[in-house]
């Protein structure tokens, strides 16, 4: 997997998985965690003199930790040709190389950093680790899909010491969730629990395998829930500060009652180490993307079919709604079940069958809870109200939502714009029907991030086919103004400022 360097703090989302070239033995992300059981609790008192429960961490280890296992995988990359040009991709996220996280550790690995692994002519073998859990006495495995991505040997070790070959039943790239199959009967399992019944600032538990010690226990609570990353995943994280480093990737997150609540996947870290902020994958999910594996061998996700972006003040105010909530409606895929349902570029979609919509990532997370041909029902707001709006979803085949970046377009700045008609000529290779191309930008529009040549399409989500609809639209406008502009084939809403 490939990382992301968030600016302007250049953090790095990590995937929480070791992997070693040449087998130089290092392990994976560190992951804190219990059992499913009831456990006894000690008690604390606040300062207002009310009795705390608190978890006993030691009884949750007990139960759970002979459940958990440590998942070394083995498979090879292909050294240079000789003369120092490499056989492979550099550019790729090690999967080619079935290493599953070899950029992670070519730049930040131990003895690595700032540079990258000796490499010969001759394959080279490709280590990792990572953690699982057992759900089944029967040998079913839960863990990360990045962990046994690319792995032509994988050995479970259990607590016992006992070494087991596994096999991949299936794995789901779009959610990092893998399941794996040894063969043996009446194993430790865990106890699963569920994310709707977890409180932000609750306890939680990690245990897994950071840097090869197998069986480390962390804890802390739980920071948020539901949290969309940028890295295109569906998945709406449970963000905590339980310490994980590389070797926990695929470990169990326990809640209070030794209950399975997620699965420790990935880290926010400026070093590549713990710095606070870690993401595990909801159990409610990894559940049902299991399910599905194991009955069919593969996972397939639904499609809405529509670009959505961030809703921002600015964007709030240009649409008249009442909360920068909801995710806007950026480009509608011609014939996808958006459009058949009658969607909209410029619709805002606030619920998905009942549950608000607060980010724009807060839609792909609902969408792949469901499954193709699975309807929907959309609660959006257009032109200044709300509205109902059914659709049947469809095959994504692993191209999931769509995340419109503002990352070239966004800014402030007040509107002053030089427009022109179309040409028949510019709309036909444009695919449009109708706007304006931008000539001339001047100050507050070029601020907005607007460049010569964009054409702009619909201002507060009204299309636009003349100057004069665009000065209407303004002067109904007392603070700002959502300029829909298409630049190539990406089209996107930026939210200008005119008061």
């Amino acid at each position: 997997m490939r990382l992301e360097s968030l600016t302007p703090s250049r953090l790095i989302l990590a995937l929480v998985t070791a992997g070693v070239i040449g087998g130089a033995g290092v392990s994976a992300l560190e992951a804190r965690n219990a059992n499913a059981a009831p456990v006894a609790a000690a008690t604390a008192t606040t300062t207002t003199g009310i009795p705390v429960a608190l978890p006993d961490f030691s009884q949750i280890t007990k139960k759970a930790g002979p459940a958990v296992v440590n998942i070394s995988v083995v498979g090879t990359t292909k050294g240079d040709n000789g003369n120092g040009a490499s056989n492979d991709d550099d550019d790729d996220d090690g999967a080619s190389s079935g290493d599953p996280l070899a950029e992670y550790f070519r730049r930040f690995g131990p003895g690595m950093r700032g540079g990258k692994a000796p490499r010969s002519a001759q394959e080279q073998p490709v280590r990792g680790q990572g953690s699982g859990f057992i759900i089944s006495a029967d040998g079913i495995i839960l863990t990360n899909a990045h962990v046994v991505k690319g792995a032509k040997d994988i050995t479970v070790k259990l607590t016992d010491r006992r070494e087991l070959k596994a096999k991949v039943l299936g794995s789901d790239p779009k959610t990092d969730i893998a399941v794996l199959k040894v063969e043996a009967k009446n194993l430790p399992v865990v106890t699963l629990g569920s994310v709707n019944d977890l409180n932000v600032g609750e306890w939680v538990l990690a245990i897994g395998s950071p840097y090869g010690f197998e069986n480390t226990v962390t804890a802390g609570v739980v920071s948020a829930k539901g949290r969309s990353l940028p890295d295109d995943s569906a998945v709406p994280f449970i963000q905590t500060d339980v310490a994980v480093n590389p070797g926990n990737s695929g470990g169990p997150l326990f809640n209070a009652r030794g209950e399975v609540v997620g699965i420790n996947s990935q880290i926010y870290s400026r070093t590549g180490g713990f710095q606070g902020l870690s993401f595990a994958i909801p159990i409610d999910l990894a559940t049902k993307i299991k399910d599905k594996i194991v009955a069919n061998g593969k996972v397939e996700h639904a499609k809405l079919g529509v670009a959505v972006q961030e809703v921002n003040q600015t964007l709030a105010d240009s649409f008249k709604l009442d909360s920068p909530q909801g995710a806007l409606v950026a480009n509608v895929e011609k014939g996808g079940p958006a459009d058949k349902a009658g969607l909209q570029t410029g619709d805002v979609i606030r619920k998905v069958d009942g549950k608000p919509v607060v980010s724009s990532g807060d839609l792909p997370a609902a969408i792949s809870l469901s499954s193709p041909g699975d309807k929907v029902q959309l609660e959006i707001w257009r032109n200044g109200g709300i509205k109902e709006i059914s659709a049947q979803l469809g095959n994504a085949s692993d191209k999931g939502v769509q995340q419109a970046s503002a990352k070239d377009l966004a800014g402030k700045g007040k509107l002053g714009l030089a427009l022109r008609p179309l040409e028949p000529q510019e709309r036909q290779e444009a695919g449009v029907d109708g706007g304006l191309v931008i000539a001339q930008v001047a100050g507050p529009a070029a601020m907005a991030g607007v460049q010569p040549g964009d054409l702009l399409l619909a201002i507060n989500g009204t299309p636009i086919k003349s100057i004069e609809q665009v000065r209407e639209a303004v002067a109904k406008s007392d603070k700002s103004v959502a300029l829909l502009v298409q630049r190539g084939e990406e089209k996107i809403f930026v939210p200008v400022r005119i008061g």
